[in-house]
């Protein structure tokens, strides 16, 4: 069975990257942990780990609350722990009376670093406090190269990960039936738009899918995509259940309170 018809041809090289995860475990018996992985990923890997008995795998992303996480890929037999995975968190220090820091700063900042998205978990804002996860092997190099982020100078300061700020973001379950998995046609069924309108918004930038900016309206919407539209908030695609007798998809989906 060719296991990439199941998904997109652009996901190819991580999809590579599962399988080589996945042979080095069997081959080792050794556990494999990956970077952070979006909701996307998380799904592909599950998909391709839940077709093999040997080898599991398990995510966490620094505390319960996070949408990105890192996975421990082991043995069947196999237990991780939180420590296993290899996180550590920041919260940001910095003049909040006279500045404001908004969260494309703080990306801004980490990723001119030269590191990957991947070395980085979750950004979290609670009112004044930042607080962001970061993969323990590169956590001495951020905290000694971030000095400010925007205008502000900074300092990182080590916490705990039982010392993160929980989000209270929180999903409501709707199930919603489209003509077809393009995203300019599952945009339109979700916020209830015209396709015209869904489709403008894509041209214009407004759309972005796992944290990219997508302008193509034909791009095919997978299970485990994390959908958002600039002022109409975000939606999770949790599954897809298959078609109806009319032909159409039924979709089940996780919109954003």
């Amino acid at each position: 069975m060719n296991i990439y018809q199941h998904f997109r041809p652009e996901e190819k090289d991580f999809i590579d990257q599962v399988l080589n995860w996945k042979d080095f475990v069997e081959t080792t018996y050794s556990p494999k942990l990956t970077d952070f992985l979006d909701p996307r990923e998380q799904h592909i890997l599950k998909t391709i780990i839940g077709q093999n008995f040997e080898v599991k795998c398990e995510f966490f992303g620094g505390s319960s609350s996070t949408e990105r996480k890192r996975a421990c890929i082991m043995p069947e037999y196999g237990m991780a722990t939180k420590n296993d995975f290899d996180i550590c968190l920041f919260e940001i220090d910095y003049p909040s009376k006279f500045v404001t820091i908004l969260h494309p700063h703080v990306l801004g900042s980490l990723m001119s670093l030269g590191l990957r998205r991947g070395k980085f978990g979750d950004i979290i804002f609670c009112e004044k406090k930042i607080q962001f996860f970061v993969c323990q092997e590169v956590s001495e190099y951020i905290r000694t190269q971030i000095q400010s982020i925007g205008k502000a100078t900074v300092e990182l300061k080590p916490l705990k990960l039982e010392e993160a700020i929980l989000t209270e973001e929180s999903f409501r379950d709707e199930e919603i039936t489209v003509s077809s998995l393009r995203l300019d046609t599952v945009v339109s069924g979700i916020y209830h738009l015209s396709r015209q309108k869904s489709q403008t918004f894509i041209q214009q930038g407004l759309v972005k899918v796992n944290w990219t900016l997508i302008e193509n309206p034909s791009f095919e919407c997978g299970e485990g995509d994390l959908l958002s539209v600039r002022s109409y908030g975000r939606v999770k695609l949790m599954s897809i259940e298959g078609k109806t007798k009319k032909e159409k998809w039924r979709i089940s989906i996780g919109k954003q309170k």
